[in-house]
């Protein structure tokens, strides 16, 4: 590479904060614009928050661009006349005006190891159909959603206890690693795309609040994972609806206990534990949460909202 590379980052979220870092801090590349999501309102206050890219671009006092639709700046994009555009987690489609733009294509890194689990929630997918693997895919992009060919996959392991936010950082932090090598052999033509196998494509969308509701009629080893899954966002929770509490679920223990003699869903006490009864055999809880109350230990809720126990979570 006898030239520094023009390059576009698009992205949003905390996700691609390490591979926009390292492609600023690498000489070969020259970051001409930073584009992602407007900022948002958030918490009770409903304060402008900044996305976790934005923030990073003005600590490097980069340009930023925040369209409401990407396609609105198709002109504007054009004009920086960039060489390569990566894009890490935007939430928007990129349309073909733009995918056509720079001489090197646009390049995405997706957390799964496609073609399984296209879309949004590809890492609360892998937890939940119980993989034993996950990873990380950089593609060339075209019109389809993660369709686009394979220039490299990596992966790593899943641990039983790894959550979606665990995961999260890992492969934010895998995907910053390769990006670099796998761009500089790219366009050295040292990589050939390799079109992805349609045959085995699984799609997963974007998780609504309401996703996390815990289904008590499950076994345990199945909600084991969906807490797992399901945290930090949506988290996993169920009501009280004759307290008319709601209780997040933060932390179980891993392995299921062969407890079958409550109603589904109902929380109980065993040798000064906490459980709660599944379908099949029970979960020990860690930690949980009430609305409105700080998260807490088994031991804190024991003694301090035994009222509850022998409730039904629904």
């Amino acid at each position: 590479m006898q030239k520094k590379i023009k390059t576009i980052f698009i992205g949003t979220p905390d996700f691609g904060v390490p591979s926009l870092v390292k492609l600023i801090n690498d000489e070969n590349f020259d970051i001409v614009s930073v584009i992602t999501q407007e900022d948002k309102k958030v918490g009770r206050k409903q304060k402008l928050k900044a996305p976790a890219i934005k923030q990073t671009a003005l600590k490097y006092n980069l340009p930023v661009l925040q369209p409401k639709k990407i396609s609105d700046i198709a002109e504007k994009i054009k004009q920086f006349a960039p060489d390569l555009i990566i894009v890490i987690a935007y939430s928007q489609i990129i349309p073909k005006q733009i995918l056509n733009i720079p001489k090197y294509g646009v390049l995405n890194i997706h957390g799964s190891l496609l073609p399984k689990y296209r879309g949004a929630s590809c890492i609360q997918a892998a937890i939940l159909n119980g993989d034993k693997t996950i990873g990380v895919t950089i593609m060339k992009m075209e019109e389809g959603l993660d369709t686009g060919p394979i220039l490299s996959q990596t992966k790593i392991k899943i641990s039983n206890i790894d959550t979606t936010e665990i995961l999260f950082d890992k492969l934010s932090q895998l995907g910053a690693d390769i990006l670099i090598p796998v761009i500089k052999n790219y366009i050295n033509n040292k990589i050939k795309p390799v079109a992805q196998n349609n045959v085995k494509s699984s799609y997963v969308g974007i998780l609504k609040k309401s996703d996390g509701r815990i289904d008590w009629n499950k076994s345990a080893y199945s909600q084991e994972k969906f807490i797992r899954a399901m945290h930090p966002w949506p988290g996993s929770f169920g009501e009280l609806k004759t307290e008319n509490q709601t209780i997040k679920i933060i932390n179980v223990k891993h392995e299921p206990v062969l407890i079958n003699k409550h109603k589904s869903g109902t929380i109980f006490l065993d040798d000064n534990k906490l459980f709660i009864q599944c379908a099949k055999d029970s979960l020990e809880i860690k930690k949980l949460q009430l609305s409105g109350k700080k998260i807490m230990t088994a031991q804190e809720f024991i003694n301090g909202y035994s009222k509850y126990i022998g409730k039904i979570l629904e």
